[in-house]
C-alpha cells in the first residue's frame, strides 16, 4: 500500500491541514475518497494531494483509505492549481480544491443526439490575421502565451473565436470559452451550438439545478463536451485536454471573484494554460488598463482589429452639455437634442437605447430640514426608493425598508425623494412618447434568464421601440436596429470613489455606444454631461483608447496603483464587543498585524500601508470589520502573503475569536 495525504473536506479552519493515511497501490493524485476521520464514525470525504509521502509514523499507527470515487475524482493538474490557489489567495485547502467541484450526488446521464451544424462565414482580412495568429500558437510545441484581441465593437471576435476553437478540437482538445454573465450571452451559447453541436457544448454557471450542473460536469470530464461555455467559474471546469482559454470582454469586473477565494479569473486560467501549454486569448474592446500595459511591455502580445464587419458602421459621437442644459430651466436628465433626436430616430422606424448606470426611482432619500440622507442601518450607504416596491432598498445588502415619513435624525416630515434613476426615466419617456413601446432592462427587471431572454428578444424583434438600461446593457449584446444611443449623466461614474472610475467610465461609455449602427445607414450616440472638456469623456467620444490609457497609466504610475503595484485589503471580523466604551479587540488585531508587516524582515521600503479604519459600512449590526490597505510594489505580494498565512495561524493558535481575510485587488 501507498502512503497518501489527504484534505478533508471539513470547514474547521482547526484541520485545515493534510492527513496521512494508507491506500491501495493504484490511488493518484486527485482521487476523491472516503477515509475515517477523528472519532466520526461515518467516514469524511475528501481529495488526495500527494502519493509516496514520507512520515515519521509506522504503517501501523496509519488508518486506511475506506473507498475511492474515480468518476468524481479531479485530476493531478487540477489539484496543483488548487494547491496553487491557497498560496496566492490564503484560503484554506478545501475551499481551493471544490472550487473544481460540484454538488449532488445522483444525475441522469444525458442522451444528446447529433445535430446538424452550420458553415462557417468568410472572414474578414482582419479576422483571418487575427485567427492565424491564434492557430500558430495552438500549434506551437510548449506553446503558452497570452494575445490579447482588441477589436473595436462589432468587428467580428465572436467569430475568431469560433474558429480557433474549431482548430483545437481538430487536435482533440478542449476548449474553455468565459463569458460575463451567463444570463446575457445566450446569443453566443447558440451561436456555438449551432456550429459544433449541441453534445460537444456544456455549460457550467450558479443558476443551473444540482443534478443538471452535475450531469453537464461528467460529460465535460468523460470528454463527451470538448466545449465549455460560462461564467468566471468555468474556468474550473473538469477538462483534461485544455488546448484554448477564452476571455470574452476581459475587461468586465465579474471576472474578480467577490467571494472566497477572492480569485481573479485570469490568474486561474493563467496557471492553467501554463499546465496545459496551451494559449489564452483575451478579447475585448476596451481591455482593462492592466491587459494593455501588459501588451505594451511584452507580457501579453495584442492582435488588432480596426474596422467592423459587413456594411456596419461606427456610431457618430455628439457631447451634450447639460450646464446648458440647467440654464434653459432644464433640470431633468433628458435634454433637448436628446429627445429631439429620440423623436427622429423612432419616426423612422429605428431603435433607441437609453444608458443611465442607477437604477431605481430615486436615488436618495434626504430630510429637507436638517439635510441628512436616510441611510441603511447595517450598511451605512444611501438607500435608494423604487417606486414599483414603494419601498427603500439597500443596493449594498438588499433589505428593504418601508419609506421613512419623519427624518430619523430631526424628526421633521419634510422628507424629499432627489436624484433619478432608470425607473424614473422609463415613467418620463412613456409620458412624453405615449404611442411606443418602452421597456426597462436593469437588475430589478432582469430576474432571471428566462425573463432576460424575453425581453431583449422583443427588443430584437422591433416589438419594444426604446430600452433603457444600466451597464448590463454594455455586455456584449447585438442588435441590428439601434440608431440612437443617449448616455445620461456619464459623470455619475466619473465620480465615484475608486481608483479605476476613469477606466470603467471610458469602458462602459464605448461598451454601450458599441450597441448602435449594427444594421444599415448612419447611427449616433449623445453624451449627456456636465464636464464636456473632460479628457476620458473627450478620449471616448474620439475613440482614442490609446491617448487614454498613456494618461491613466502616467497617473496610476504616480499614486502607485496597479498595475504598478498590488492593492491588498485585510480585514478583520468579530463579534461587537460586550462594552462599546473599551478599545475594540478587532482594532486591536488588525494593528498589531500592521506593525509586524511594517516590522518584517525585508519589508518593502516604498510600500504602503494604510491605518486600520472601522468599516460600519460591511460590519452589519452584530459584527466589528476593521480593515487596511497596502499598496505593495511588484513582486512583494508574495512576501505578504506568507505574513498573512502565518498570522492566520497566530490567531488559530491562540483561540482568538476574531476572522482574518485577505483580498487582493479588490474591486
Amino acid at each position: 500500500m501507498k502512503r497518501v495525504d489527504v484534505i478533508i473536506d471539513q470547514k474547521s479552519e482547526y484541520t485545515d491541514t493534510a492527513y496521512t493515511y494508507l491506500a491501495p497501490d493504484d490511488i493518484a493524485v486527485g482521487d476523491r475518497v472516503v477515509v475515517p476521520f477523528a472519532r466520526q464514525k461515518k467516514g469524511r470525504e475528501g481529495y488526495v494531494i500527494a502519493v509516496d509521502v514520507e512520515t515519521s509514523l509506522p504503517d501501523s499507527k496509519l488508518r486506511e483509505v475506506a473507498s475511492v470515487d474515480r468518476d468524481r475524482s479531479l485530476t493531478a493538474e487540477m489539484i496543483e492549481t488548487a494547491l496553487w490557489i491557497r498560496r496566492r489567495y490564503g484560503v484554506k485547502y478545501i475551499d481551493a480544491i471544490k472550487m473544481f467541484t460540484v454538488p449532488g450526488k445522483k444525475y441522469e446521464p444525458k442522451e444528446i443526439p447529433e445535430s446538424v451544424t452550420e458553415e462557417a462565414p468568410e472572414l474578414t482580412e482582419e479576422q483571418r490575421a487575427a485567427v492565424r495568429e491564434i492557430l500558430a500558437s495552438i500549434h506551437r510545441e510548449d506553446a503558452h502565451e497570452v494575445l490579447l484581441l482588441q477589436g473595436v465593437t462589432n468587428s467580428g471576435k465572436t467569430e475568431v473565436y469560433m474558429q480557433a476553437a474549431a482548430e483545437a478540437l481538430r487536435m482533440d482538445k478542449s476548449v474553455i470559452l468565459l463569458v460575463p454573465e451567463i444570463a446575457l450571452s445566450a446569443q453566443t451559447e447558440k451561436r456555438l451550438r449551432r456550429r459544433f453541436g449541441d453534445r460537444l457544448v456544456a455549460t457550467l454557471h450558479s443558476k443551473q439545478r444540482t443534478t443538471e450542473k452535475l450531469s453537464e460536469w461528467m460529460r465535460i470530464r468523460s470528454g463527451e463536451a470538448r466545449i465549455v461555455i460560462g461564467p468566471r467559474t468555468s474556468v474550473f471546469a473538469p477538462v483534461q485536454d485544455l488546448g484554448l482559454i477564452i476571455l470574452d470582454e476581459e475587461h468586465e469586473t465579474t471576472y474578480k471573484s467577490d467571494f472566497n477565494p477572492k480569485y481573479e479569473t485570469i490568474d486561474i486560467a493563467y496557471c492553467r494554460a501554463q499546465a496545459h501549454k496551451c494559449p489564452i486569448v483575451l478579447g475585448s474592446a476596451t481591455p482593462s488598463v492592466v491587459s494593455y500595459y501588459r501588451s505594451e511591455t511584452g507580457i501579453y502580445r495584442r492582435l488588432e482589429m480596426k474596422e467592423r464587419i459587413g456594411i456596419s458602421k461606427m456610431p457618430q459621437f455628439e457631447i451634450v452639455d447639460m450646464k446648458d442644459e440647467l440654464r434653459a430651466g432644464n433640470t431633468g436628465l433628458i435634454s433637448r437634442r436628446l429627445f429631439e433626436e429620440t423623436e427622429y430616430t423612432l419616426e423612422r422606424g429605428e431603435q433607441v437605447i437609453y444608458f443611465l448606470n442607477r437604477r431605481g426611482y430615486s436615488t436618495q432619500i434626504r430630510c429637507l430640514q436638517c439635510g441628512s440622507r436616510i441611510l441603511c442601518p447595517d450598511c451605512e450607504i444611501p438607500l435608494v426608493y423604487h417606486k414599483k416596491e414603494n419601498a427603500a432598498i439597500c443596493h449594498y445588502c438588499g433589505r428593504k425598508f418601508p419609506v421613512m415619513r419623519r427624518c430619523p435624525e430631526c424628526g421633521s416630515e419634510e422628507i424629499a425623494l432627489l436624484g433619478t434613476g432608470t425607473e424614473r426615466i422609463e415613467d418620463r419617456i412613456k409620458e412624453l412618447l405615449p404611442g411606443y413601446e418602452i421597456e426597462r432592462f436593469d437588475l430589478d427587471t432582469a430576474v432571471s434568464k428566462r425573463a432576460i431572454e424575453a425581453m431583449l428578444g422583443r427588443f430584437r424583434k422591433g416589438k419594444t421601440q426604446l430600452l433603457v438600461g444600466t451597464q448590463i446593457l454594455a455586455k456584449g449584446l447585438d442588435f441590428k436596429n439601434v440608431g440612437l444611443v443617449g448616455i445620461l449623466s456619464a459623470d455619475t461614474m466619473l465620480n465615484l470613489p475608486d481608483y479605476r472610475a476613469a477606466e470603467r467610465t471610458y469602458q462602459l461609455i464605448t461598451q454601450v455606444a458599441g450597441r448602435a449602427g449594427r444594421g444599415q445607414g448612419e447611427s449616433r450616440v449623445l453624451l449627456q454631461t456636465m464636464e464636456p472638456e473632460n479628457e476620458v469623456i473627450q478620449a471616448a467620444a474620439q475613440g482614442d483608447y490609446q491617448g487614454f490609457c498613456f494618461h491613466e497609466l502616467e497617473h496610476r504610475r504616480i499614486m502607485k496603483y496597479p498595475p504598478y503595484t498590488d492593492i491588498i485589503e485585510v480585514f478583520f471580523v468579530d463579534k461587537k464587543d460586550k462594552k462599546p466604551s473599551e478599545p475594540s479587540k478587532t482594532m486591536a488585531y488588525a494593528e498589531d498585524f500592521r506593525n509586524r508587516l511594517l516590522t518584517m524582515q525585508g519589508a518593502p521600503k516604498d510600500a504602503v500601508l494604510l491605518p486600520p479604519q472601522e468599516d460600519s459600512r460591511r460590519g452589519g449590526a452584530e459584527r466589528n470589520r476593521v480593515s487596511f490597505l497596502i499598496k505593495a510594489p511588484k513582486g512583494t505580494r508574495s512576501g505578504y502573503m506568507k505574513a498573512y498565512m502565518d498570522y492566520r495561524e497566530h490567531l488559530i493558535k491562540c483561540n482568538a475569536s476574531c476572522h482574518i481575510e485577505i483580498d487582493v485587488n479588490p474591486y
